[in-house]
């Protein structure tokens, strides 16, 4: 590593507004190398400013570590990652994205009805689910998520 592209813990806490403790936490999981110099201190790479803030942008979209840890393991360790390299697994994201905001728009869509209703019109309501009639299709608000209401007769 050229000694001009280090930089200190602080100095990268500083840059990310990560705490010392979390740069270190991220290092265990494998979301930064850094090296060590003759004093044993920590020495990072100016490009783990960008790595470190797309961990941060990733996991505030629902990431996980593991899966942002299996999508930066495909850029270089040994050079700073390049435009085509962060388009890439940009790339890797985007569909994923793409459906996180289909499902938001849909659960927002149906909130809208919900919100305020004050449980008056029960039939249409995408939360009720009178003798958990959809346990059969999962866990969770099974109708906000998007399964077809099975609605009891009578």
């Amino acid at each position: 590593m050229e000694r001009r592209n280090e930089i200190s813990i602080g100095t990268l806490a500083d840059r990310t507004g990560l705490a010392v403790s979390a740069i270190r936490y991220y290092e265990t999981q494998g979301l930064v190398a850094p090296e060590r110099n003759a004093g044993g201190q920590r020495r990072f790479l100016r490009s783990d400013i960008r790595r470190l803030s797309f961990v941060m942008i990733a996991q505030k979209f629902g990431f996980t570590l593991d899966r942002i840890r299996e999508v930066l393991g495909r850029l270089p360790q040994s050079r700073t990652p390049t435009a085509k390299d962060w388009t890439e697994i940009s790339q890797d994201f985007r569909a994923e994205l793409d459906e996180q905001i289909d499902a938001l728009t849909r659960l927002r869509d149906k909130l809208d009805g919900c919100i305020g209703c004050g449980c008056l019109s029960l039939d249409r309501c995408a939360l009720y689910n009178p003798d958990d009639v959809a346990a059969d299709k999962g866990a969770g608000p099974r109708y906000l998520m998007g399964d077809e209401a099975v609605r009891p007769e009578g």
